[in-house]
């Protein structure tokens, strides 16, 4: 026996839950919706994992973070998703998916059929082993992509105050993870290949100012080298890693932050991909109609740089997801997807936003030794990216704005001599307006025909005025 829906998410991370609460708002019907997740528990925001969730002080704990408090907005707990007729298939399997004929196999056997499927399937942690170095099954290393990695992450931090923690990774997860471990009173020690830490978005300087802020919290720094192996007790247990340069760190726990992988493998063969992702449309539809695909597994135009991307942050996943509903529920009145690509962090006392694209020319801004300062990147005479740290609510707005605007700069050193005062100011203009074409010409025009509507108001009055002169006789012979 199997189940029918109208609608299915697979997949049950962020997106999952901020697509179930558009699909409520434009008004599904009770049973038409299912959520088909391994975890046991339905979405959560994921962000929370490697922050609150660890702190060794009233730490976060579900249903606190379930979606879609991380915008502000409903939180999702399990009562909800029953008030509104939605099925949770939770901690199960999918084995196959036929999106020829709008099947699902689930490991048990059980076969869901859809109308429409929405991929959420986010990714998976990559594994060490992956890159040639066994011993990612040891009792003692961690990984933090799901609530169970969280869980086990905690364990270990509370089995050894005060021991000695590697973090492999110097980008996202080793950042949060080791600030984390830290306020936890464990001695952290960060191991990665680049030259400096989220080598994929800082530049030198911006990166120099977090790890001697990392550093004033008792973090060290191994740089430009990798993991080669672990030294392993008899009872499973890693107790020293070995690095590359020769190098050997003592530790209690390893915990592992190498990248992700989007979860593609059901679809392959059957969707086009695109950039290690589902390759979709403006309307986060893939190359089949019924199929729609968000958050991290979705490669999606973006239209303010003219290419697609495929995004992993928890702001693309929110929106991705509620912008694929959109589409599937008022299809007449869908709009191509336009998002400016945003990334954030908060760590210890720190707080940085980004937006736009780290391509082209940098230019740094504002006080680096301690206050708020930032970044402008520079290509083609336009600003294309925004990065600050330290701002207010209406600074990050400004630069935001002022990114997806994307300002003509002349001059890169008056530029660097504005800083801030350079968003703030762009960010208070009016958008361009689009050229408007005139009919039955070639001509293109960027302002108000003014002659044309005083001709066209002067013909229009006369008109009016010749009606009521004729229609006055008609009267009066009437």
């Amino acid at each position: 026996m199997g189940r029918a829906f109208v609608y299915v998410i697979l997949g049950g991370g962020v997106a999952a839950g901020y697509a179930a609460l558009e699909f409520t708002r434009r008004g599904i019907s009770h049973g038409e919706l299912c959520i088909i997740s391994e975890e046991p528990v339905p979405p959560y925001e994921r962000p929370a994992l490697s922050k609150g969730f660890l702190l060794p002080e009233a730490p976060s704990r579900l249903p606190s973070f379930h979606t879609c408090v991380g915008a502000n907005e409903e939180k999702l707990t399990p009562k909800w998703y029953k008030e509104h007729g939605i099925e949770l298939v939770l901690g199960t399997r999918v084995k196959s998916v036929d999106v020829r004929r709008k099947t699902i196999l689930t490991g048990s056997g059980e076969t869901i059929t859809y109308k429409i499927l929405v991929i959420a399937t986010g990714a998976r942690a990559l594994k060490l082993e992956e890159f040639g170095v066994k011993g990612s099954d040891s009792e003692n290393v961690c990984y933090l992509r799901n609530l169970a990695d969280a869980n086990r992450l905690v364990n270990l931090v509370q089995s050894c105050p005060g021991g000695n923690a590697v973090v492999i990774g110097g980008g996202y997860i080793g950042m949060e993870c080791a600030a984390s471990l830290v306020i936890n009173r464990v001695n952290v020690t960060m191991v990665f290949p680049e030259e400096h830490c989220m080598a994929r978005l800082f530049t030198p300087k911006i990166a120099s100012y977090y790890e001697e802020f990392y550093k004033s919290k008792g973090v060290n720094f191994v740089k430009g080298t990798i993991l080669s192996s672990f030294d392993i007790d008899p009872n499973g247990k890693v107790t020293a890693v070995n690095l590359r340069d020769g190098s050997c760190l003592p530790a209690d726990m390893v915990v592992v932050g190498i990248g992700i992988r989007p979860n593609t493998s059901l679809f392959e063969g059957q969707l086009t991909l695109e950039k290690g992702g589902i390759k979709v449309n403006g309307k986060m539809q893939s190359s089949n109609s019924s199929v729609y695909a968000v958050g991290d597994v979705a490669a999606f135009p973006v239209k303010l740089f003219g290419d697609s991307r495929r995004l992993e942050h928890v702001d693309s996943a929110r929106k991705t997801a509620r912008h694929a509903v959109a589409a599937i529920m008022e299809a007449s009145k869908a709009v191509e997807f336009d998002y400016l690509p945003f990334f954030y962090s908060r760590v210890f006392t720190l707080s940085w936003q980004f937006y736009g694209d780290n391509i082209g020319d940098v230019v740094h801004f504002g006080d680096f030794s301690g206050g708020t300062f930032g970044a402008y990147w520079v290509s083609n005479g336009q600003l294309v990216g925004s990065f600050l740290e330290g701002g207010t609510k209406e600074e990050y707005e400004a630069i935001a704005k002022a990114t997806r605007l994307k300002p003509a700069v002349e001059d890169v050193a008056e530029l660097e001599r504005q800083g801030l005062v350079f968003a703030l100011t762009a960010s208070q203009k009016p958008p361009p307006s689009p050229p408007r074409e005139v009919a039955g010409s070639s001509i293109v025009v960027d302002r108000p025909i003014y002659a044309f509507h005083a001709t066209a108001g002067v013909l229009l009055a006369a008109s009016i005025a010749a009606f009521a002169y004729w229609y006055g006789r008609k009267r009066r012979r009437w």
